[in-house]
């Protein structure tokens, strides 16, 4: 009878944090482009939800990556999920860098990548925009940490 209890007091906890959330809508007009020093020059976030600095947080963001454009194979701490938006993007799996190896998609493809799992992005003659959904806390850890922008004087 206890457990009943617990789990209906959980139950009834989510319940009502979701009912807090619930008609929140946020356009793609009012969304904050910044750049974004986690990725190589060019790139943009916009943070829709979340705190990516706290534990526990659902963070959703979107990316923006103009045409021609990479992302070197990395990892993240947390498992990631990626919708295409917009544009077209390559997907490559890896700690090498082949786009011969991964393939390119477009708007309305999803992607679920696990916890350190090594991974790459491209653009092609367009840019695109990814939607990136997962539990904080954020980070991002290059293969070569040659690759990694934040570390690099401009």
């Amino acid at each position: 009878m206890k457990k009943l209890l617990t789990l209906a007091a959980l139950i009834a906890l989510a319940g009502s944090a979701l009912a807090q959330d619930a008609g929140t809508i946020v356009k793609p007009d009012a969304l904050t482009w910044k750049d974004n020093p986690n990725v190589p020059k060019g790139g943009q976030v916009a943070l829709l939800a979340g705190d990516p600095t706290k534990a526990g947080s659902v963070v959703v963001q979107r990316i923006k990556l103009p045409p021609n454009y990479k992302v070197p194979p990395h990892t993240h701490p947390y498992a990631e999920t990626v919708t295409v938006i917009s544009g077209s993007v390559g997907w490559g799996m890896g700690e090498k860098f082949d786009p011969t190896k991964g393939e390119m998609v477009k708007a309305g493809a999803l992607e679920m990548m696990p916890a350190r799992h090594a991974h790459y992005v491209w653009t092609e003659n367009e840019g695109a925009i990814l939607q990136i959904q997962f539990t904080g806390p954020g980070g991002i850890d290059y293969i070569d940490p040659a690759d990694d922008p934040r570390k690099k004087t401009h």
